[in-house]
């Protein structure tokens, strides 16, 4: 198998590196995650290049884009911290369910402005009792004529303290089944009703948000895709969030700033460089290989696991580098404060590892009894 990148891929690389490069001098490094780089600013410079929508399909407004230069580009964009994070729902997510599940009326209505990088999208998922289990979430919205009413929190709801619009994944039926009642809205976050609340984190930043919702009222025409069929709809969003590459570079530039100040003649700091370094190669492919379709339905679940932990050894390889610089409060202690949350967000990894055994190797969900 050749693995060797074409000439025109190390062309997008190096360009998408200088206008990181060029955007971290201008609005600052987040070498956190992409999660604390916000900048609409940047999100309508990514437009000029035509690097929102990359592989959306043309007749979308998108670049119909293989999807492996859309991944060369977050790349170099993430690991060099660069702001991408008003963008990067709608270009990941929203945009594609959109697409894939929406109305004509409701794509000529977002899609450009998610494309020109003029609008910022949150998630509505989970709440106080419903974290990973997201068939258990309460979130009503009733049927009520020509509106939805809807009543209910969130939690962790990153960007919902600035975003535009709110994709809010919520129950518009008890009956049947938990999974078989859950829908998705669109909630412009303006509408009278919506109490938005920050949660700073012990990294201070504010990007998590508790949003509460009282009789909010929106039009039923902002119903996505099929009502009380939305689960399906939602796994297939995770699909796109779990396996991708900024699951696996989010701390990439504080990486690169330790092996610069590593002790490498000393041979276990080498072989720890090494694993890491095998880490990045072993993670890219199974990235590649999520963004390619080849991998097996519900192995991202897989690749975020094995990228995310990378991230938390990495947190430890930056921190025992740096030794006391590491506890200096500044954008490297706020980084290395943030690694718990890597195998969190998006499903921690014990959620993963069991959604491995069930869905991907079909292991029983209960222990089988012996003859």
């Amino acid at each position: 198998m050749d693995f060797a990148w074409s000439a025109d891929h190390l062309a997008l690389r190096a360009r998408a590196r200088d206008v990181a490069r060029v955007a971290v001098e201008k609005y600052g490094r987040f070498n956190d995650t992409w999660m604390n780089g916000y900048s609409k600013e940047f999100s309508e410079e990514l437009a000029m290049h035509g690097w929102i929508g990359m592989t959306w399909p043309t007749e979308f407004g998108g670049g119909g884009r293989p999807p492996i230069e859309r991944l060369i580009v977050a790349e170099e964009m993430i690991a060099a911290g660069a702001p991408i994070a008003a963008s990067w729902f709608a270009d990941r997510q929203m945009g594609p369910a959109l697409i894939a599940y929406g109305t004509k009326e409701q794509q000529e209505e977002f899609l450009p402005n998610m494309l020109a990088g003029k609008t910022t999208w949150c998630i509505g998922m989970s709440e106080p009792n419903a974290g990973s289990d997201l068939a258990s979430l309460k979130t009503f919205a009733a049927d009520d004529g020509d509106e939805w009413v809807i009543n209910g929190q969130k939690i962790w709801t990153s960007f919902g303290e600035v975003a535009d619009y709110c994709y809010l994944i919520c129950r518009t039926s008890n009956d049947g089944p938990p999974h078989a009642g859950i829908s998705e809205i669109i909630v412009p976050m303006n509408t009278p009703g919506i109490d938005v609340r920050p949660i700073q984190d012990m990294t201070t930043n504010r990007h998590f948000c508790e949003v509460f919702y009282t009789d909010v009222r929106v039009p039923k025409a902002n119903l996505v895709g099929k009502q009380g069929g939305a689960f399906a709809q939602t796994m297939r969003q995770l699909e796109h969030e779990r396996g991708g590459i900024d699951r696996l570079v989010s701390n990439k530039a504080l990486y690169d700033m330790a092996v610069l100040q590593a002790d490498t003649s000393n041979p276990l700091v080498r072989q720890e460089i090494a694993r890491i370094e095998i880490g990045y190669r072993v993670g890219r492919i199974l990235v590649i290989r999520e963004v390619l379709k080849q991998a097996p339905a519900g192995f991202s679940a897989a690749t975020k696991c094995f990228c995310t932990e990378l991230e938390a050894r990495i947190s430890d390889f930056v921190f025992t580098t740096l030794g006391m610089q590491a506890t200096l409060w500044d954008d490297v202690t706020q980084g290395l404060a943030y690694a718990p949350g890597y195998t969190i967000m998006g499903g921690t990894s014990n959620v993963m590892r069991n959604i491995i055994g069930e869905r991907v190797l079909g292991l029983p969900k209960e222990p089988q009894p012996r003859n």
